[in-house]
């Protein structure tokens, strides 16, 4: 039983050193931890999360915002409290973001390969439809309206392709997913539309021979 008292009064010791260095700690502004925070938002910005986290990377940013609005009112409890938040929201963001970067990159790069195979088949076709007629032989002409729009739409998705392609480069995915899909679409519908047109072409007519 003697030696209650003495366990008892090194477990009050003890708790009285702990709140003696929680109020130091909270007696000055947390530099280090709000130092940190901002590390994690400037390699969250890098990362991309202010465009593809930009909700939680906004939210990082508000956090780091208080923790210096608490430090300003001497309240450095509450400044810990938003920096430690700060940094973990800065955290998720830069995590959110290289997923959401590699989603967009797939789609980026799957919309450069169908404006690729768009083009492909649109220069076939212009080429299939300028054949030099054998001697002797009539070829079936192409309707010139429908071949005009798809060697217009070809030239300019060859533009589009190069310009979409740079933005793949500078890492600006949603920019060339928004210039290669909709060109993939028309020139695939000027194919479409060119392969109807000839097929309501009528037959050359017999070229008569006297008798």
């Amino acid at each position: 039983m003697s030696d209650r008292p003495g366990a008892s009064r090194t477990l009050l010791r003890g708790a009285s050193l702990a709140i003696l260095f929680l109020t130091a700690a909270c007696a000055a502004p947390p530099q280090k931890e709000m130092d940190q925070a901002q590390g994690a938002i400037d390699t969250a910005r890098a990362a991309g999360a202010a465009q593809y986290a930009a909700a939680e990377f906004a939210a990082a940013e508000t956090a780091l915002r208080r923790s210096n609005e608490a430090v300003t009112q001497r309240d450095f409890r509450q400044a810990l409290n938003q920096a430690l938040d700060a940094r973990e929201r800065a955290q998720t963001a830069a995590r959110e973001a290289a997923d959401m970067k590699a989603v967009a990159r797939g789609q980026a790069e799957s919309a450069l390969t169908g404006l690729e195979l768009a083009l492909a088949s649109g220069h076939q076709r212009l080429t299939t439809n300028r054949p030099a007629t054998p001697p002797g032989r009539r070829a079936t002409p192409a309707p010139l309206p429908a071949l005009a729009a798809l060697a217009t739409l070809v030239s300019a998705g060859d533009a589009t392709l190069q310009e979409a392609r740079s933005h793949v480069q500078a890492q600006r995915f949603d920019a060339a997913l928004a210039l290669a899909r909709p060109m993939s679409i028309k020139v695939r519908t000027a194919i479409t539309a060119l392969d109807d047109a000839r097929t309501v072409l009528p037959a050359p007519r017999a070229t008569r021979r006297g008798r």
